[in-house]
């Protein structure tokens, strides 16, 4: 199971990095979704509501939109600060790339990845793991090794806390759909600010 662990989330995303599929990494997400899905349908000992959970939200929703503050305030700062020039640059240059990822990204990208580096990994290698934090741990590196696809430290820096918030959340929770908000909140936020260049495959955003 350890194999099995590093070949899926270390080995085959290291070879994505260095090999250019055409299409970028949504593609091949949607088919995963698809396996994964597939995976808990036939599996035991998994709770399916995990994998929505609305009733959730509600109490883990003040904790969720203070932090996402604190992270809004510190982002449009550090990007006033250091690279002004590209602040807001994705809604002033190009509002309907952006109106159409606030609309598609947490359907086609979040649900995707939460499936994925939170459902299915906290669930099949818990075995490995000693302790919730440990696996959340485990998850948070996992997801950051995914983004070097991007090619750039602050894309794998912000995802590896991002996953660990992500994981601990989840865990608290068991919802799946707590979570996706959560992640879409941050992904948008990244993408709103000025910091969506990092995080896209393909031409870069804006002038």
């Amino acid at each position: 199971m350890a194999a099995e662990f590093i070949i899926i989330f270390f080995v085959l995303v290291g070879l994505f990095a260095v090999v250019d599929i055409p299409g970028g990494p949504i593609p091949v997400l949607l088919v995963l979704t698809v396996v994964v899905a597939f995976y808990f349908r036939r599996t035991s000992g998994f709770d399916r509501r995990d994998l929505w959970r609305a009733s959730a939200l509600r109490p883990a929703l003040p904790s969720i939109l203070g932090l996402w503050a604190v992270a809004a305030i510190v982002a449009v700062g550090a990007v006033w600060a250091f690279d002004r020039e590209h602040l807001f640059d994705l809604p002033r240059h190009n509002p309907g790339l952006w109106v159409l990822i606030v609309i598609a990204y947490p359907v086609v990208s979040v649900y995707p990845q939460e499936l994925l580096f939170r459902a299915f990994l906290l669930h099949r290698y818990a075995p490995l793991f000693r302790s919730g934090r440990v696996a959340a741990g485990a998850s948070a590196v996992a997801f950051g090794f995914a983004h070097i696809l991007f090619g750039n430290v602050l894309a794998v820096a912000l995802t590896l806390v991002g996953g660990w918030l992500f994981a601990r959340r989840y865990q608290q929770t068991r919802s799946l759909f707590v979570v996706c908000v959560e992640h879409a909140l941050y992904g948008l936020l990244i993408f709103t600010v000025g910091l969506g260049r990092y995080f896209y495959h393909g031409t870069q955003f804006g002038s």
